[in-house]
């Protein structure tokens, strides 16, 4: 029986094939909770959830956001549907019965 090495996100639990895509997964992860908790601090009638989805949109597009805060605010138009799903690395964790 062959063993394979998992990496396991910490904030989620997803697993990964490498440590290197589990780390920079989990880094999105935490800069999407600083600006959920951002929004939820200075807009009160957002909720948890749109707060949560808006702050994980932002932080899988940091780059997008950064070069666009830099004067090329068009590049925001690249930000598109169905930015929220699971990354294509991601394993989805599913127990055995």
């Amino acid at each position: 029986m062959a063993v394979l090495a998992k990496w396991m996100c910490d904030r989620d639990d997803t697993m990964f094939d490498n440590k290197k895509d589990a780390e920079a997964y989990d880094k999105m992860l935490e800069l999407g909770e600083q600006f959920s908790a951002l929004l939820e601090k200075h807009l009160s009638n957002i909720d948890a959830v749109q707060a949560e989805e808006f702050g994980i949109l932002l932080a899988k597009n940091k780059e997008l956001i950064i070069n666009a805060c830099k004067g090329r605010p068009e590049l925001l138009a690249d930000i598109g549907e169905g930015q929220l799903q699971v990354e294509d690395n991601v394993t989805p964790l599913v127990a055995e019965a």
